[in-house]
């Protein structure tokens, strides 16, 4: 299937709204809710047994995915500010928490993330420090932007868990 061509078309959620998803161990979507579907615009069909990256916006920095593989792999929770994209091309911002689901032994099983609607000043504080992170990781790669991000939470006196508390408000 072909990638959508990003367009400045923005969905929003509405107030009440989480989207829920669940994960195998290696990312493909076991289980979908409605409002996933709805503003994904892809049929429930589509969505399940795909990876989950189908909804990745080429706007996101890949240090932030391997941050939240990571962080979930060691079976810490993470939350996150997401842009995805819609089939339509469209795109969409979250406030993500994403956690490991474990079994009655404490193996991870799968993934389990649930997305609400995120702060307004946070949307736009995520999008320009994602542009940056992707400027500086076209030229010195993710490990660059790695640094950047470290560099950016330390002069802040933050970490990353307190910098996204933050601002979400």
């Amino acid at each position: 299937m072909a990638r959508p061509i990003p367009n400045a078309t923005r969905y929003n959620l509405k107030d009440n709204d989480f989207i829920v998803s669940k994960t195998d161990l290696k990312g493909k979507i076991t289980y979908c809710n409605q409002i996933f579907i709805e503003l994904a615009k892809y049929s429930e069909d589509e969505l399940i047994g795909a990876p989950h990256n189908i909804v990745r916006h080429p706007d996101m920095p890949r240090i932030i995915y391997k941050l939240l593989w990571s962080r979930v792999q060691s079976k810490d929770e993470i939350f996150a500010y997401v842009k995805n994209l819609s089939k339509d091309g469209a795109y969409y911002w979250v406030y993500a928490n994403v956690t490991a689901s474990l079994d009655t032994n404490g193996t991870i099983i799968g993934y389990y993330s649930v997305r609400r609607k995120p702060n307004e000043e946070a949307v736009r504080i995520m999008g320009d420090l994602y542009a940056k992170l992707l400027e500086v990781e076209s030229s010195g790669g993710m490990e660059a932007s790695g640094r950047y991000l470290d560099e950016l939470l330390r002069d802040k006196g933050l970490s990353y868990d307190e910098f996204i508390a933050q601002i979400q408000g």
